[in-house]
């Protein structure tokens, strides 16, 4: 029963009770149930929106997560594909045939503009102090004249980088 009807039934209990001048006792028997059978509504309903909003809640979450998992999936097999890059860069220059060159010239531009579709960007640090949060710092050399130190020197492996979340880390020589 809904909180209207348990209220008009108590109000025609009430009335039912006075037209027919009943004993106090059973009017105040009746009214007590009722209120008592309007509390215990009051609680279910109470309840059932509590549950509503933690499901409601709970089916948000998982949708996140299913979600974050997909993308987290997609960024696993980009980062496979980082090795094949690093290695038609290598191929490239170490070509001595112009038609070869120019071939892995296209293939390499393909590579690059599958990674521009998936939004990654190459994190390119030579000449930028060291930042911990990209790079990894793999070897140290002294400063030459006119360097300062704690600067990328050279990057011996590219990082790569999706919004905020670093892929791979750039593998650096940092100056001392």
């Amino acid at each position: 029963m809904s909180n209207e009807e348990l209220k008009q039934e108590e109000t025609a209990a009430a009335e039912a009770c006075e037209a027919e001048a009943k004993p106090k006792k059973k009017c105040s028997k009746k009214n007590e149930e009722l209120e008592k059978a309007l509390a215990e509504a009051e609680d279910c309903k109470r309840k059932w929106y509590a549950v509503t909003a933690e499901y409601e809640n709970y089916r948000r979450r998982t949708q996140n997560q299913s979600a974050q998992r997909y993308q987290d999936g997609r960024n696993d097999v980009v980062a496979s594909l980082f090795p094949i890059g690093d290695n038609l860069e290598r191929a490239l220059a170490a070509c001595a045939d112009e038609n070869t060159k120019q071939g892995l010239d296209m293939i390499l531009k393909a590579y690059k503009k599958v990674l521009e579709g998936e939004g990654v960007e190459e994190i390119d640090p030579v000449g930028q102090p060291f930042n911990a949060d990209t790079m990894e710092a793999i070897m140290a050399m002294p400063c030459e004249e006119g360097e300062e130190s704690g600067m990328v020197k050279q990057a011996y492996v590219k990082g790569y980088k999706k919004g905020d979340k670093v892929l791979r880390y750039a593998q650096v020589i940092v100056t001392q």
